[in-house]
């Protein structure tokens, strides 16, 4: 079997990390067995679809490394397919126009909420043998209904929360076509997935209900079934699903706030699956180890920390050129003239350590391309002590005659410190304030490097 699997969000809002991981699953899934993935657009919701909606879900599967081998595929463009089967499915009397107008059937169904019954359409205007259909208003528009099989079940093994059996007495004939001819997302979906030869469909377990109303139009249309696997629900941070009206960041948010996508996608992976106790990874390792059998029942629930933390993991290892460029824009917004001062990769280098986020290593490197301070002298004296300016004196005409290296520099605070019996901090404070008028900075030695031999002597010479 060649696989091909699909991701088909509705561009009706913006993308979060749930959605995201109902795009990563079957990514993965294709790319380890060599098959398709597809991006398929469901945007029949004309009222609510945006093309900036769009325009975030292809820029944050980019953003992330999730490659298409086909799409986007708009369901629009694809109009004129759906009414052809739904004609299809008329003539071959597997679907049928009903008549009954919006406000009998919502009569209809409060009187079924009144008698304690599921709401549901009555089957009125379907076509049996021996039935006699009330006379067709002139006033009234038709939806097309599916003929849903009366009786029996709908069975399917869920590769992931398996055998699943649903009574087709729990559901009525689905709407297919709307009155004005627009199909429904339910016969769309299952069209496009006979189309396009989806072999498994991996998505949200909010599509449960969908499946057995999908596998039955499906077997209608003589087609085969794919494999279903329906992954459990992502939850905040307070339990509740993860959701725009919940509070969940969109993909563009992530990135504003200078997370790395190998750190988002490393996460989302772990959202519900898992293999052994591997935490850090790269997508490679995830898509050498990814199957179906290794996801998850329970619910995922999103960890704001973790994500961090594993953000700080990768900007930890990364490249320090390539972090660099990726922190470049950042630094920017902050004024930081990166073409002018220190080398923006040494100085990335020197803070990548201690930062969470691409924003926390522009703010950390602003100190190094700020203007030289203008102490005055009462400044001096407040925070350079008297009796640390011979020693800060010694200091500098080491620097004058060493190698500009971190071990040189940290191999000349030793030997001053030992000789004026001193600690470090005692002069590592006033060296900071002289250079920065702040005490706190990186490790000295590494400072004195990024920022410059000459610029180091320059800046020290102004207090002693």
């Amino acid at each position: 079997m060649h696989i091909r699997t699909r991701f088909a969000p509705s561009p009706t809002g913006f993308i979060h990390l749930g959605n995201l991981r109902s795009a990563l699953y079957p990514w993965a899934f294709a790319r380890h067995n060599q098959g398709d993935f597809i991006l398929r657009i469901e945007d029949t919701d004309l009222e609510r679809s945006s093309q900036e909606a769009v325009d975030v879900i292809i820029e944050g599967m980019a953003w992330l490394g999730l490659d298409l081998d086909e799409g986007p595929i708009y369901q629009m463009q694809r109009i004129d397919r759906y009414r052809a089967v739904v004609k299809q499915m008329l003539d071959s009397d597997l679907a049928y126009p009903c008549y009954m107008s919006e406000e009998e059937l919502n009569q209809i169904r409060d009187q079924q909420m009144l008698d304690k019954e599921k709401p549901r359409y009555n089957g009125r205007w379907r076509p049996e043998p021996g039935k006699t259909l009330p006379p067709i208003p002139t006033d009234v528009l038709p939806v097309i209904r599916f003929k849903n099989p009366i009786g029996g079940s709908v069975i399917w093994e869920d590769a992931v929360k398996g055998k699943i059996e649903i009574s087709n007495d729990e559901l009525d004939d689905l709407v297919i076509a709307r009155p004005d001819g627009t199909p429904t997302y339910n016969f769309c979906v299952v069209v496009d997935d006979l189309d396009m030869k989806i072999t498994h469909v991996i998505r949200g377990d909010d599509h449960v209900n969908n499946t057995p109303r999908q596998i039955n139009i499906m077997k209608a249309l003589g087609g085969e079934l794919p494999v279903y696997a329906h992954l459990p629900t992502v939850l905040n941070d307070s339990g509740e699903k993860m959701s725009k009206r919940n509070g969940a960041m969109s993909v563009r948010d992530y990135q504003k706030a200078g997370y790395l996508p190998e750190a988002i996608l490393n996460y989302l992976a772990r959202l519900g699956w898992s293999h052994g106790d591997a935490e850090v990874f790269t997508k490679e390792q995830f898509v050498q180890w990814f199957d179906l059998a290794s996801l998850g029942r329970s619910p995922a629930q999103h960890n704001p920390e973790k994500l961090l933390w594993l953000n700080h993991q990768y900007i930890q290892n990364a490249d320090s050129k390539q972090l660099a460029e990726l922190t470049k824009p950042f630094a920017h917004v902050l004024g930081i003239d990166t073409e002018n001062g220190p080398d923006f990769a040494q100085v990335v280098d020197l803070l990548k350590d201690r930062a969470n986020t691409l924003i926390e290593i522009a703010e950390g490197a602003k100190l190094f391309y700020l203007p030289a301070p203008a102490h005055t002298s009462d400044q001096i004296a407040a925070n350079i002590p008297k009796e640390i300016v011979p020693a800060l004196q010694d200091l500098i005409k080491a620097i004058e005659a060493a190698q500009p290296s971190k071990e040189a520099y940290g191999s000349i605070f030793k030997q001053v410190l030992t000789h004026h019996q001193i600690k470090m901090p005692a002069l590592a404070m006033p060296v900071r304030y002289a250079l920065f008028s702040t005490t706190q900075t990186p490790a000295i030695d590494s400072v004195l490097v990024v920022l410059g031999k000459q610029e180091v002597l320059n800046r020290l010479s102004k207090v002693v």
